[in-house]
């Protein structure tokens, strides 16, 4: 199975949203990252928007930043609302050419079970699982300071 670019870009989106918690996040700072079409993301951005996931603020000084935390933003869902469909042959599709094969075909359940087994292993994690783990802070340094003992 291959994710389309929009559901690629969708990902990459909210990775790097989710990397970038404690500030605005512009179109055209993902498009020079990932050296996307800024009209693609633009379309990527507003689907994410429309759907709750990001929330956008205009202006100036806009952008947009995730609209809940990462842990609550599922890896599933989101390649559910960004895929248009999960058509692994023809077959699948109710508006493809009737097969010949119908009646007698073992593939297409095959098939159905490993895109359901795809999308249950999405279904485990969240954007916060798949985030780098952040870098453990610096501890503060003790320095004990020692008396220079009077003659």
């Amino acid at each position: 199975m291959r994710l389309t670019s929009f559901t690629d870009y969708t990902l990459r989106t909210l990775l790097h949203l989710g990397s970038n918690r404690g500030r605005l996040v512009t179109i055209q700072e993902i498009a020079d990252l990932h050296n996307i079409s800024k009209n693609h993301l633009m379309k990527v951005v507003n689907e994410l928007a429309r759907n709750g996931v990001i929330e956008t603020i205009r202006g100036r000084n806009g952008g947009f930043r995730l609209a809940h935390e990462p842990e609550d933003i599922n890896i599933g869902a989101v390649v559910r609302m960004s895929e248009s469909d999960f058509y692994m042959a023809e077959c699948f599709d109710p508006a493809g050419s009737p097969c010949g094969l119908v009646k007698s075909c073992r593939l297409k359940g095959v098939l159905g079970d490993a895109t359901s087994a795809y999308l249950a292993e999405l279904d485990r994690h969240t954007l916060a699982s798949l985030l780098p783990e952040p870098a453990p802070r610096d501890l503060p340094v003790t320095v004990t300071l020692h008396r220079k003992k009077a003659a």
